[in-house]
């Protein structure tokens, strides 16, 4: 009985601090130099926690009347002090409380392998909401691998704007860095999805490709001078005229060296064809979605 209220207190004391380092009040700002004038600024466009903040890109925070761009860069500064560091392993985040695929992927990369593979860490950017630790766990019991090694093995964290996004990129050259040769696998679900939401229209267009140049040359930048890290990035189609075209354009096109298209078979089939690739011709195979992950097709 002692245990199971003990667990009880432990749930609800890590619910609380997930509650806390969400709703933290934005007047906590003023402890870091910003002004109780600009800190109403912020409230009047709705902006009421630290996290509001940093779900806000610096060009939506420069259009609030009476911020320049100065203010906004130490407005983010103070923010970013007052918030824990973006990764969590996956067995973290899975205490304080889409795709199989992607994280089928994210666990067989930990697994030894030929050539003398020997496995190692992964870290996982989500954009959408969409990672789920249990689904790791019900893979990695497919390979017969300690559920807690396993999500220790992942770091992952949650990317609000699209500036969040490639400032992550920062914590993760760092990290490959810091355990150079440990990590194998970089997963960003999506890459598109907050560039598309941050830059709408014709008229931002340039921008917007402008900046995932930008963010996929550091991702590049990232992956050779770190020993060839694998990355794998998830993003959608835009339909137009046929062929269905993958969102991004010629952008994102370049930057990626094997592209493969996924559609919905029957039931929990599903067929991948090679879009695009410098050494293999066109070609599609069908695999299934199990509780185990991915897995062989069964007709």
């Amino acid at each position: 009985m002692k245990a199971m209220e003990d667990q009880v207190v432990q749930e609800e004391s890590g619910y609380q601090d997930d509650e806390e380092s969400f709703f933290q009040d934005i007047d906590l700002l003023q402890k870091h130099g910003i002004n109780v004038a600009d800190i109403k600024k912020l409230k009047s466009v709705g902006i009421c926690t630290i996290k509001g903040i940093q779900m806000t890109t610096r060009r939506a925070l420069c259009n609030v009347k009476g911020l320049s761009e100065v203010k906004v860069d130490k407005i983010k500064e103070a923010a970013n002090k007052l918030i824990e560091p973006g990764f969590l392993t996956a067995f973290e985040y899975s205490e304080k409380r889409k795709m199989v695929f992607h994280i089928t992927t994210g666990m067989t990369a930990q697994l030894p392998g030929p050539n003398g593979y020997t496995g190692g860490k992964i870290i996982f950017i989500d954009t959408e909401n969409t990672f789920r630790p249990d689904r790791l766990r019900d893979i990695a019991d497919r390979f017969n691998v300690d559920h807690d090694a396993v999500l220790d093995n992942v770091l992952y964290a949650r990317a609000y704007t699209s500036e969040h996004q490639m400032e992550l990129l920062d914590y993760v050259a760092a990290k490959f860095h810091e355990e150079a040769g440990i990590f194998k696998l970089l997963i960003i679900d999506s890459i598109m999805a907050l560039f598309r939401v941050d830059f709408s229209g014709r008229g931002e267009l340039a921008e917007r490709q402008q900046k995932l140049a930008q963010m996929l040359s550091r991702l590049q930048k990232i992956s050779e001078g770190k020993g060839n890290i694998a990355k794998y990035g998830q993003h959608g189609l835009v339909f137009q005229a046929d062929p269905k075209k993958p969102v991004g354009g010629h952008i994102l096109a370049h930057a990626s060296t094997t592209r493969i298209s996924l559609r919905k078979g029957r039931g929990e089939l599903r067929i991948a064809k090679i879009y695009d690739s410098p050494e293999m011709p066109e070609n599609e195979a069908t695999f299934a979605i199990t509780p185990g992950g991915i897995g062989d097709a069964k007709e």
